[in-house]
């Protein structure tokens, strides 16, 4: 005989399990954050993973990427996509080089030979066995996207040698693995937020930086330093995170559904990327960019204090090790 009380109970949980299935029915819109403005390879290639899951959802799963810094500079947004605050992070890898010591490998400089070497280590084992690492530190990682080959510029001279930056002030991303690098160079590495790096140069707070062709171009960097240097020291890639918070809401049909699209929207990323850098190059040097080649080995060689730093745990060792192997 079912009584008041248990019919009130099955009529609650029939409300609850009601509410769970309209919640899990219902449209959701992803906050994706990226420093980078609006027309960037990164922020289309996250767009277009919003394409493919409102296509494969019917409309159920949306992105609204939130371009130019609007919700904070990369190192500040970390924490906030940890906590569910931001849904994902398109983000450089240098800020996660403390939080999770792995992603100091694809940092090291000179570690990868060429674009495509990079590409095949990043698309796999080694790139699958770090994205899960991001898991610990409650954050999901989806993909790795380019960030290009990175080379110093400066309002000074043409860096042709090491020594050519001794006693220079040059603005690093604020990560030890990046100031041991310029440290190495006996430069004086100086970190600092990304959207102060402009004034700085034009102030002559800082004498230069590091970074690639469209950032370099997109900020108008060599509008206030015009010396750019191809030392290409980093090829290190970028990665597309989501809060774990945020990931867990989604049933397990759903998580395939995002992780998927995510590792499409690499394809996209790159093809937009290549196209940037050479209309990127191509827009600095009619600016008056003055671009000079240098011979690597000397810079190559002075990394050995920034290996024997950062590689010493074992598995570090067999990561670089596993790298280099890759053909």
């Amino acid at each position: 005989m079912i009584t008041r009380r248990h019919f009130a109970a099955l009529a609650g949980a029939a409300f609850i399990t009601g509410m769970s299935a309209s919640a899990q029915a219902q449209n959701v819109t992803l906050r994706s954050t990226d420093i980078h403005p609006t027309d960037y390879p990164t922020v289309e290639a996250v767009r277009h993973m919003g394409k493919l899951l409102d296509e494969r959802t019917k409309g159920r799963i949306k992105i609204n990427v939130f371009h130019s810094a609007q919700l904070g500079q990369e190192k500040d947004t970390i924490d906030q996509t940890r906590f569910g605050v931001i849904d994902m992070n398109r983000i450089n890898m240098a800020p996660f080089n403390n939080l999770i010591p792995a992603t100091n490998i694809p940092s090291l400089p000179f570690i990868f030979r060429s674009v495509d070497h990079m590409r095949k280590v990043m698309d796999g084992a080694v790139g699958d066995n770090l994205l899960k690492d991001f898991e610990k530190h409650d954050l999901i990682g989806l993909a790795f996207y380019d960030s290009g080959s990175r080379s110093f510029y400066n309002s000074k001279k043409a860096i042709n040698t090491p020594a050519d930056m001794k006693g220079m002030k040059i603005r690093v991303q604020q990560s030890d693995m990046f100031v041991a690098l310029v440290s190495a160079l006996g430069a004086n590495a100086t970190p600092m937020p990304f959207g102060e790096v402009y004034s700085a140069l034009q102030t002559g707070v800082i004498d230069g930086a590091e970074n690639n062709w469209p950032s370099y171009e997109s900020t108008r960097h060599f509008e206030v330093s015009k010396f750019y240097s191809m030392t290409e020291h980093s090829l290190s890639p970028e990665v597309l995170v989501m809060s774990k918070k945020s990931f867990d809401k989604f049933n397990a049909a759903d998580q395939a559904l995002i992780k998927a699209a995510a590792k499409e929207s690499v394809a996209k990323m790159r093809e937009l990327w290549d196209a940037r850098e050479k209309a990127s190059e191509a827009k600095v040097k009619a600016g008056g960019a003055q671009v000079n080649s240098i011979e690597k080995q000397p810079f190559i060689d002075a990394m050995k204090p920034v290996y024997d730093k950062f590689v010493t745990d074992p598995k570090l060792k067999e990561m670089v090790a596993a790298i280099q192997a890759v053909k």
